[in-house]
């Protein structure tokens, strides 16, 4: 487990929905000996690494899941393909919603998990959680006794309406019980647009949390309103944004990128050599709201992944785009979601490079400017550590502290993933 300034990430997503034959057939029962079959199926075709899975028999396994796990290539999948709910997986990328408490946790240093993030009109909202609150105990366990379990990922109880749960935070030198009931929860895709007006200049800032359906309109109205404003800059923060759909990414490259971009190569895709006919070549296309910008500035932590990377790869050739923060996950590919029985089997199947072929980035994009994420402060906050050090560079032209040398690569977690498939986009509980 990843523990120092990352929020709890396990299989960031990129989705391409489209009509796949071998989606169409479907599994011959949706017995377990039904449904393993058809995961050994779609992964013998469509799998970017399907050369490297082993052969196991995957009738002897109790579940989909569990056969998936055992065939995945580790060197590089050790999360990005996966198997969730039907249900689940619809209203997460059609309506931005789960059923939750509706907040996410990060942890500022080893052992001290905090909250992130608070959806309004939440449970956790209601309870009046708030950013920077340190976890102290889940249920009844102290943190110390969940993270020696490896038991994070279960221990809030399953994702349905009306299950409990209690948390003791601390808040400054306080120490507070919070109870909460799961129900549906709606995520704000842009939780906060503001301008700041320094040195003369107006920059505008977008707080963008997932690639999903919703995403459309209200990046639309985002851009609009930054439009309207003058904004001549952009900090758009992705810190804890691990992707969603590639329409998504291709709307907002597009809204960034402007005229210069308009019908330019955005990403080329490439898939195993089984299916090099669905190899081809996305473009920016022309939006009424894009900003006239001369560079991007992008706020990201090592939960910024999969189409929040495409994003930041696919505008450079076009533009210099400054990145604020630490370096992303490492997800240049991407899954199609194909559904069977009551699931969804989310495959990688494709890589994408940027118009110079550049892509590969699997040891994570580095930072321009490294900078802290500063849990003591809201998102929003111009004196927050990231946010403070984009607004500098973008009107001195430099990082406030030098880049000491290159960030060590992400290192892989070797316990059993936090969250899988679309939980793991945003790490919400």
């Amino acid at each position: 487990m990843r523990v120092v300034r990352t929020t709890i990430l396990a299989a960031a997503v990129l989705v391409l929905i489209a009509p796949l034959a071998a989606a169409q057939s479907g599994p011959s029962s949706c017995t377990t000996t039904g449904q393993n079959l058809y995961v050994r199926e779609v992964m013998s075709d469509l799998y970017f690494w399907y050369r490297e899975i082993p052969n196991l028999d995957p009738v002897t396994f109790d579940s989909p899941e569990a056969y998936l796990e055992a065939i995945r290539y580790l060197p590089r999948d050790r999360t990005f393909s996966y198997i969730t709910s039907r249900a689940a997986n619809d209203a997460f990328f059609s309506d931005s919603q789960f059923i939750g408490f509706g907040f996410s946790m990060s942890f500022a240093a080893a052992g001290d998990l905090r909250v992130s993030d608070v959806f309004p009109e939440s449970p956790a909202s209601e309870a009046n959680l708030s950013r920077g609150d340190r976890i102290l105990e889940i249920n009844g366990q102290t943190l110390e006794t969940v993270l020696d379990a490896g038991t994070l990922g279960t221990v809030f109880g399953a994702s349905e309406i009306g299950v409990e749960g209690q948390m003791i935070v601390s808040r400054a030198a306080s120490r507070l019980q919070v109870l909460m009931t799961k129900r549906l929860v709606t995520i704000p895709t842009v939780s906060l647009t503001r301008t700041y007006d320094v040195s003369g200049r107006t920059i505008g800032y977008v707080s963008f949390k997932n690639f999903v359906q919703p995403s459309f309109d209200a990046l639309d109205r985002a851009f609009a309103d930054l439009r309207a404003k003058g904004v001549t800059e952009l900090v758009l923060d992705l810190r804890y944004n691990g992707g969603g759909l590639v329409s998504v990414a291709q709307h907002l490259a597009s809204l960034i990128g402007g005229v210069r971009t308009n019908g330019q190569v955005l990403s080329e895709y490439f898939h195993n050599d089984r299916n090099a006919f669905r190899n081809r070549v996305l473009r920016f296309e022309a939006k009424a709201n894009a900003l006239a910008l001369d560079r991007l500035v992008v706020i990201t932590t090592r939960s910024s992944a999969s189409a929040s990377e495409l994003v930041i790869n696919a505008l450079r050739p076009f533009m210099p785009v400054l990145v604020i923060g630490d370096r992303t996950y490492g997800k240049p590919v991407g899954q199609y979601g194909i559904t069977f029985c009551d699931k969804v089997l989310a495959p990688v199947s494709f890589t994408l490079r940027n118009a110079n072929a550049e892509g590969d980035y699997f040891d994570g994009i580095a930072p321009t400017c490294t900078a802290p994420d500063d849990l003591e402060r809201q998102l929003g906050d111009p004196q927050e550590g990231s946010l403070r050090e984009a607004l500098h560079v973008i009107t001195t032209g430099q990082c406030s502290t030098p880049p000491t040398g290159a960030l060590a690569p992400l290192q892989r977690p070797t316990r059993q993933p936090v969250f899988t498939g679309w939980q793991s986009v945003v790490g919400a509980q």
